[in-house]
């Protein structure tokens, strides 16, 4: 695992979507060194010298690569209901980034994780209500938040509108790790 290109599952995933855009592309090969791995993963679509989130879909099912990343990539280019379907046009300002999810394991309290190590998927109950919603390894580091800034944030991702407090001692947190590649349009033309 050590010396592979994981770049080229990203430019896989640009050879994906812009196939989807403009069918006077080939269909895309998916990397052959990858062939029959699985992992959980995550496809990210950034824009911009600032990497402002485009897109961002992925799976906790250990699935192969080879079934999961174009779907995947797809998804989260089209089907993120943050955001507007990418464009065509578009294109040319895209970074794209995957995680490949490592490492899952039950976390001993809301905060035994680390900041920049760890992603975590968090679970609580709060008035017969079920919640849930999870963080990759870079979110929290990317925007400098601390670990309860983080969990505060994700609750409020979960869709939970009280305060942390008010649900801190039922929040289950699954810990996770990531190996995380990105490449920007420019470094997708080059290979």
């Amino acid at each position: 695992m050590e010396n592979l290109n994981y770049k080229k599952l990203c430019k896989y995933c640009f050879d994906v979507l812009i196939y989807n855009l403009d069918n006077n592309h080939s269909e895309p090969i998916f990397p052959e060194e990858f062939l029959n791995q699985s992992f959980p993963l995550f496809v990210t679509w950034t824009t911009g010298k600032e990497k402002e989130l485009r897109g961002c879909i992925g799976t906790f099912l250990n699935d192969k690569l080879e079934n999961n990343l174009p779907k995947f990539a797809l998804k989260a280019a089209f089907n993120d209901h943050r955001f507007s379907p990418i464009k065509l046009k578009e294109v040319k300002d895209l970074n794209c980034g995957i995680s490949l999810l490592t490492n899952f394991e039950p976390a001993n309290s809301p905060v035994d994780w680390e900041v920049g190590k760890h992603g975590i998927d968090i679970d609580f109950v709060k008035n017969g209500e079920e919640y849930g919603a999870t963080f990759l390894p870079n979110v929290a580091s990317d925007y400098n938040w601390d670990q309860k800034t983080t969990l505060t944030h994700l609750i409020r991702k979960a869709g939970f509108r009280g305060k942390l407090d008010d649900v801190y001692d039922s929040i289950k947190v699954k810990r996770y790790q990531a190996i995380k590649e990105v490449i920007s349009y420019e470094e997708y033309l080059k290979m």
